[in-house]
C-alpha cells in the first residue's frame, strides 16, 4: 500500500506540482514537492479511512436525522480543503522549513536542538513510545488552545464558527474559521518544534490525532462505556461540549482526544444525554451560510468584538 501511495504521490508530483511551481517560479520548492504530494495523498487516505468508519455509525445509530443535509455539504468542504490541500501544505512544507531553520539557529550558536529523546536518552529507540508520548504532549497543549477559544470573546468570535453547526457530523471538524485554523497551527507547531517532533512525524502526528477528532464529532449514538469514555474521547463526550448550553465562554469537555486534562481541571461532563448542537447567539449565516459567507460573517462577529463602538460599548 505505501508503494502505491509513493507511486500517486509521485504522478502528482510530475503533472501536477512541478509544472505549477515552474510556471510561478517557485522551483526552489521543487525538493520539497514529492513530500507535499505524499501528505496529501495521505490525507485523502484518511479521508477515505474516516468516512469508511464514521458513515456507517451514522447511519446504524445516529443522534439526529435530516431531511436537508445541504450545510453538511459545507463542512465536506472544509475537509477536502484542510486534509488534503492546505493541511499537507502546512504541516509538511512550512514546518520541515521551520525546524530547519531552528536547528540551524541551535546548532550555529553551540546549543543542541531539543528532542524528547536527548531529555530523556531511555527513549531512544523507542520510536512508537516516543509517537505516543509527543501525541500526549500535543493533546495537552491542544486543550488549553481549545480552553483559551472560549474564555477571550475574541477568539470565541472566530471558533464559533465551529460551534455554529446543528447538524454536526464527522466533517463538523474542520468546520473553522481560517484565522482561528492559522492561529491554531502556529500554537501546535510551535510546541512541536519545542519538544523536537520530527519532520516526518509531524504530519503523521497529525493525521492521527485529527483521524480521531473527526471519531469524536460522529453523528452517532457511541460511547466507550464507564472506562472507555475516560480513556479516549468518544461521539457522546464531545458532543456535550457542542451542546447548545455549552456554547460560548463557560463550556465543558475542551479535550480534542484524551479526556484527561477534562477530568485534571475538572470541566469533565459525562453525563449519557445527546444535546442538540449549534450556538444561537451567532449570525445564521455561521451556520447555513456557504464557505466564503461562513468566513466573511466570523469576521463581521470578530470586528464586533474587538471594537467597543461596534457591540455598542
Amino acid at each position: 500500500m505505501i508503494e502505491s501511495l509513493d507511486l500517486i504521490a509521485g504522478w502528482l508530483q510530475e503533472n501536477l506540482l512541478l509544472p505549477l511551481l515552474y510556471s510561478a517560479g517557485l522551483m526552489v520548492w521543487e525538493e520539497l514537492s514529492f513530500g507535499w504530494a505524499l501528505f496529501a495523498v495521505y490525507g485523502a487516505v484518511q479521508v477515505a479511512l474516516t468516512f469508511a468508519v464514521c458513515v456507517p455509525l451514522e447511519r446504524w445509530l445516529p443522534v439526529e436525522r435530516w431531511a436537508d443535509n445541504k450545510a453538511v455539504w459545507v463542512d465536506v468542504l472544509y475537509t477536502v480543503i484542510s486534509r488534503v490541500g492546505v493541511l499537507p501544505l502546512i504541516t509538511f512544507v512550512l514546518f520541515w522549513q521551520a525546524q530547519t531553520a531552528l536547528n540551524g539557529f541551535l546548532t550555529d550558536h553551540g546549543w543542541v536542538p531539543p528532542t524528547l529523546e536527548r531529555i530523556f536518552p531511555s527513549l531512544l529507540g523507542q520510536q512508537i513510545l516516543t509517537f505516543i508520548l509527543y501525541a500526549i504532549i500535543l493533546d495537552a497543549v491542544e486543550y488549553w488552545r481549545h480552553w483559551l477559544s472560549h474564555r477571550y470573546r475574541w477568539w470565541w468570535a472566530l471558533h464559533a464558527l465551529h460551534h455554529a453547526q446543528r447538524q454536526m457530523t464527522f466533517w463538523s471538524d474542520d468546520r473553522n474559521h481560517l484565522l482561528d485554523d492559522i492561529i491554531a497551527f502556529f500554537w501546535f507547531g510551535v510546541v512541536a518544534l519545542l519538544i523536537g517532533v520530527p519532520p516526518m512525524q509531524f504530519p503523521l502526528l497529525v493525521l492521527v490525532l485529527r483521524f480521531l477528532e473527526s471519531l469524536s464529532h460522529a453523528n452517532t449514538r457511541l460511547s466507550f462505556g464507564t472506562i472507555g469514555e475516560r480513556v479516549l474521547i468518544s461521539p457522546r463526550f464531545h458532543r456535550r461540549h457542542h451542546g447548545l448550553r455549552a456554547a460560548g465562554r463557560y463550556s465543558c469537555n475542551y479535550g480534542a482526544v484524551l479526556p484527561w486534562w477534562d477530568m485534571i481541571f475538572h470541566t469533565a461532563d459525562f453525563s449519557p444525554r445527546y444535546l442538540p448542537t449549534g450556538d444561537p447567539s451567532g449570525d445564521e449565516k455561521l451556520a447555513n451560510g456557504g464557505y466564503w459567507q461562513q468566513q466573511r460573517a466570523g469576521l463581521r462577529r470578530l470586528w464586533t468584538a474587538l471594537m467597543p463602538r461596534a457591540r455598542g460599548v
